[in-house]
C-alpha cells in the first residue's frame, strides 16, 4: 500500500471523530475556534487527497469528465452542507415569524444567499486564477514535463480537453437563466425546476463522453492496478471515506472559521460571505491545486469548472426546496434588494468566465482579469458602505457583461464550435 494513503486517512480521523461526536453526543474535548479550525481543516485536506486519488483512478472505469464531475460533486459537499444550514435556519425563522429578521447581517435569508453567492465568486475569482498561476509556475520550473503535457500549451495557459465543452455549454445555459434572478423578489420552486433540469441534462450529456486510458502514477496507479473487483471496492471505499469526512467536518470547519473571525471582531455577514465559503470550498481548491502541481492542468481547471456547474445548478436549484421544507410553505426564499445585487454580480462574473473559455482555454491575462475584478469587489465589500458597495457591484456587473459580450462577438466562430461540441458532438 502506498505510504501517503494511510497518512491521508489519519489526517481526517480526528476531525471526523469530533464531528461525529457532536452529532451523536459522544465524549469529545472542547477546542478553541482556532484549534478547531486547524483540526477540521486538516481533515478536509486529507479528504481532498483521497478524492483526487480516487477520481484519477476512476478514469479507468468511466470517462474523465464523469470522474471529475463526481469528484466535484463530492468536493462541493461542504458548500452544500453550510448553505443548507443557513437556508434551513432562514425557513425556520419565516415559519416562526412569518418573515425573515430585519435587514442586516443577522438576517438568516440574507446569510443563506450571501454564503452561496460568495462561494460562487470565490470559486471563479480565486480558484480559476490559482490553477493557471500554479500550472505556470510548475511549467516554468519543469519545462520538460510541460512539453509533454497537452493541457499546458504554453506557460500561463491551461487548455481544456475537448469533452469539457459540455461543462462550459451547460454553465453558459445556467448563467443565462441566473441573469433573470436579480429581477425577482423570491427564489422559487420554478427556479428550482429549471436549474435542476439543466443539471439533469448536463449529467445525461456527460455520461456520453468517451472513456480513455489515463496516464497514472503514485497512489492512483496503485489503486487502478488492482484487479477489477478489488479496484472498484477501493474506489467506492475511498470516495465514501472522503465524503464521510467532508460531511462530518464541513459545517464545523466553517463555524470554526466564522467564530475565529468573531474573536477578531470581524463582521459576521462578511465572515459568512467570504470566510465560510473559503473554508467550504477548501476541498475542491486543494484537489485542483494537486492536479495543477502535477501539471494535469486540464483536470485541475475541469474540477473547478464542474464544481461551478454543480453550484450554479444543483446547489442554487435545491435552495428553494430546502427553504420550502423548513418553512412549511411554497412562498420562496425572500430576496432583499442587496441580495439581488449580489446575485447580479455573481451571474455577471459567471458569464464573463464562460466567455473566457469559449476556445476551451484559460490564459494568464484572462485569469488575471478574474482575480483583479474579484479583488476589487472583495475589498469594496469590506471597506465601503452598503450604498457605495452596491454602486460598485452594479459597475462591476456592467464591466463583466460588457467584457463577455465583446469576447463572444470576437470569438463567435469558436462559440458555435463550442456549442456543437457541448451539445451534439461525439468523440471517438
Amino acid at each position: 500500500m502506498p505510504r501517503p494513503l494511510p497518512f491521508a486517512v489519519a489526517a481526517g480521523l480526528p476531525g471526523a471523530y469530533l464531528g461525529l461526536a457532536d452529532y451523536a453526543g459522544l465524549p469529545a474535548p472542547e477546542l478553541s475556534p482556532f484549534l478547531a479550525a486547524a483540526v477540521f481543516g486538516a481533515a478536509i485536506v486529507g479528504a481532498a487527497f483521497l478524492l483526487s486519488w480516487a477520481a484519477e483512478a476512476a478514469e479507468v472505469e468511466v470517462s474523465a469528465g464523469v470522474a471529475l464531475a463526481f469528484l466535484a460533486l463530492l468536493a462541493v459537499l461542504p458548500e452544500y452542507a453550510v448553505d443548507f444550514v443557513f437556508t434551513m435556519r432562514a425557513g425556520q425563522t419565516v415559519a416562526e415569524q412569518g418573515h425573515c429578521a430585519a435587514s442586516g447581517g443577522t438576517d438568516p435569508c440574507a446569510l443563506a444567499l450571501a454564503n452561496m453567492t460568495g462561494a460562487n465568486r470565490v470559486l471563479v475569482g480565486i480558484g480559476w486564477p490559482l490553477v493557471v498561476l500554479l500550472a505556470a509556475v510548475v511549467a516554468r520550473r519543469h519545462p520538460g514535463r510541460a512539453r509533454k503535457e497537452p493541457s499546458v500549451p504554453a506557460p500561463g495557459h491551461v487548455k481544456l480537453a475537448e469533452p469539457m465543452a459540455i461543462e462550459v455549454v451547460f454553465l453558459a445555459a445556467a448563467t443565462l437563466y441566473s441573469l433573470t434572478l436579480p429581477l425577482r423578489s423570491t427564489l422559487t420552486m420554478v427556479d428550482a425546476a429549471v436549474l435542476l433540469t439543466i443539471f439533469g441534462l448536463y449529467a445525461w450529456r456527460l455520461a456520453q463522453a468517451p472513456v480513455e486510458e489515463p496516464d497514472l502514477t503514485g497512489t492512483p496507479a496503485w489503486v487502478a492496478d488492482r484487479g477489477r473487483t478489488a479496484r472498484r471496492w477501493w474506489l467506492i471505499g475511498l470516495f465514501l471515506v472522503a465524503a464521510a469526512i467532508i460531511v462530518l467536518t464541513a459545517e464545523h470547519f466553517a463555524d470554526a472559521v466564522v467564530h475565529s473571525g468573531e474573536r477578531l471582531n470581524i463582521d459576521r455577514f462578511l465572515l459568512v460571505q467570504w470566510a465560510a465559503p473559503v473554508a467550504s470550498e477548501a476541498p475542491e481548491l486543494i484537489v485542483a491545486c494537486l492536479y495543477a502541481w502535477r501539471l494535469r492542468a486540464s483536470q485541475a481547471l475541469g474540477t473547478l469548472l464542474s464544481s461551478k456547474v454543480n453550484q450554479w445548478t444543483l446547489l442554487v436549484g435545491t435552495i428553494p426546496i430546502v427553504f420550502a421544507v423548513s418553512s412549511a410553505s411554497f412562498h420562496g426564499l425572500p430576496l432583499s434588494e442587496h441580495q439581488r445585487y449580489e446575485l447580479l454580480i455573481t451571474a455577471a462574473q459567471s458569464m464573463f468566465a464562460v466567455s473566457l473559455l469559449v476556445n476551451l482555454r484559460l490564459s494568464l491575462w484572462g485569469s488575471s482579469a478574474l482575480l483583479a475584478l474579484f479583488a476589487v469587489q472583495f475589498a469594496t465589500s469590506i471597506l465601503l458602505s452598503d450604498a457605495a458597495n452596491r454602486f460598485v457591484m452594479l459597475a462591476l456587473s456592467g464591466l463583466y457583461l460588457l467584457g463577455a459580450v465583446i469576447l463572444f462577438v470576437v470569438q463567435h466562430r469558436s462559440g458555435r464550435r463550442l456549442a456543437r461540441a457541448g451539445l451534439v458532438a461525439e468523440w471517438a
